[in-house]
């Protein structure tokens, strides 16, 4: 086909690689709009929603989106959702008439002898 075009491999090979940077695939051209009504989605929910919830408001638009797609364009587009608090346990509450022993050893517990110091600890 080169010979018969008169045209050099070569430059056959360099016209579909410039071809390729240029026209998008039905692929490209399907994450391209995926990617502007991820951004729109988000920017509606005032930048508050996360991959999760943004699939579930295309998926009500109409259009069929993967959470996994979503996620990984959403990163590529440097767009993340607000995470709640994580829950942290409070265990102590500390009374505030609470009365503590008093430190007789100053917090040094190597005195360089055997049995000058005992501990325990009660968890």
């Amino acid at each position: 086909m080169a010979r018969l075009l008169k045209v050099s491999t070569s430059g056959y090979y360099k016209y579909v690689k410039r071809r390729a940077a240029t026209v998008l695939t039905p692929r490209q051209q399907r994450r391209a709009d995926l990617a502007v009504k991820i951004l729109d989605a988000h920017a509606a929910s005032d930048g508050t929603y996360g991959s999760p919830r943004i699939t579930t408001e295309l998926r009500e638009r109409g259009m069929r989106a993967n959470e996994k797609t979503v996620a990984a364009l959403m990163a590529e587009l440097g767009v993340e959702g607000i995470s709640p608090r994580t829950f942290k346990v409070r265990t102590t509450v500390v009374h505030p008439r609470a009365s503590f022993p008093p430190d007789l050893v100053a917090r040094h517990f190597d005195q360089g002898r055997p049995d000058a110091v005992w501990t325990t600890d009660i968890t």
